[in-house]
């Protein structure tokens, strides 16, 4: 059974607004998309030079795209595993956010893949789900609380003296000596720019055609007694996703589990803010995964679920993260296309798009 009450609602909240400015006259560093990459480049960039003019520019409120929405369950690897160059994602990601005194509730226990075939012999998982869904391996990894993370990281990057425009969306950029962004604030020019929209913006940061945007569908129990959570074999609440079809990912927030499955595909991005978690295509697999989950172990059978959400999602051809300069300039940065793996890497990435743009690193030859 399901309580309507909290459909469309995420868990977790951003509880950070920035402070209001007016926009100046020219930027050292714009960034455009106000998600975990762009507030960790953002604050990144006033962390290793604080002197240089630094604004933020988000479309609608910040953390309100793929960050704010995702289940978070964070990861070490890319959606095809490791890449040339990627380092150690997770202890990255925990030195920038210790560095930026950033509280995001993270926990790294280790994650579960699930799968139909090969299981570990003291497997604690065996559900019923098209075959006996067991554990066959644990790969490093854990959970984040999105909206502590975003909070976070913007609070971070106002501390250090960055300018964050909420419901400023970029609608139009000039490539020339300078970078000019036509803002909701009016135009500016920036030296340089980092494009950190993830499923959004697709023809301003030249992904069109090259990405698919999706919105991606999640659930949320209610609380869970001890006894129930040992029950079906998850005493160590650590997050678990499956390696095989039909998908599935999981992770607990205090004593509910979160899980997610599902994908809508639509045509442009822009289609993914009219999209109703209780119409449609969505509604049917909200609908079909609560089916699913308590058929998994007899004592799941009477669950109740307290929320339903979704967001963006984008996947890149190769399913390999986008992150290079932009098409009409070296001084443009494009960041994006995490494919669901996008927890740590955003903020990892983030930062070190941030050096990048200050002449300190390249960009990965991943792409």
């Amino acid at each position: 059974m399901a309580n309507r009450k909290n459909w469309g609602n995420r868990p977790w909240t951003v509880d950070f607004v920035p402070t209001r400015h007016d926009l100046p006259a020219q930027l050292d560093f714009a960034v455009i998309g106000g998600g975990f990459s762009g507030l960790a480049a953002a604050a990144w960039l006033k962390r290793l030079a604080p002197d240089k003019t630094v604004a933020l520019f988000e479309t609608d409120g910040l953390g309100n795209g793929s960050s704010g929405h995702t289940g978070g369950v964070a990861l070490a690897e890319s959606a095809v595993g490791d890449l040339p160059g990627l380092g150690d994602v997770l202890a990255g990601y925990q030195g920038i956010l210790q560095k930026l005194e950033v509280d995001g509730d993270v926990l790294l226990p280790g994650v579960y893949e699930l799968g139909r075939a090969d299981a570990m012999d003291d497997s604690p998982i065996r559900w019923k789900d098209s075959g006996d869904l067991c554990v066959v391996r644990q790969v490093p990894g854990g959970s984040v609380n999105p909206g502590k993370v975003v909070s976070g990281l913007a609070r971070a990057a106002e501390r250090s003296g960055a300018l964050l425009f909420e419901h400023s969306a970029v609608t139009d950029i000039q490539f020339s000596d300078s970078i000019t962004l036509h803002t909701a604030q009016g135009a500016v020019p920036a030296a340089k720019v980092l494009f950190a929209t993830n499923a959004f913006a697709l023809d301003l940061n030249r992904m069109h055609g090259r990405v698919q945007p999706a919105f991606t569908t999640a659930l949320m129990t209610e609380t869970l007694g001890d006894d129930l959570i040992a029950g079906i074999g998850l005493a160590e609440r650590k997050p678990f996703y499956t390696v095989d079809l039909p998908y599935l990912w999981g992770r607990f927030l205090g004593d509910a589990i979160i899980f997610g499955a599902g994908l809508v595909f639509v045509e442009e991005s822009e289609e993914l803010n009219s999209i109703d978690v209780d119409e449609g295509e969505t509604l049917e697999l909200f609908e079909k995964l609560e089916r699913r989950i308590v058929r998994f172990h007899p004592r799941l059978h009477h669950l109740h679920f307290t929320h339903r959400w979704g967001g963006p999602i984008c996947f890149a051809e190769d399913w390999k993260p986008v992150f290079e300069y932009h098409p009409e300039s070296k001084n443009a940065v494009v960041l994006g296309a995490f494919a669901g793996h996008g927890v740590a890497q955003s903020v990892y990435m983030g930062a070190w798009a941030a050096e990048v743009l200050l002449g300190k690193r390249e960009v990965p030859h991943w792409n």
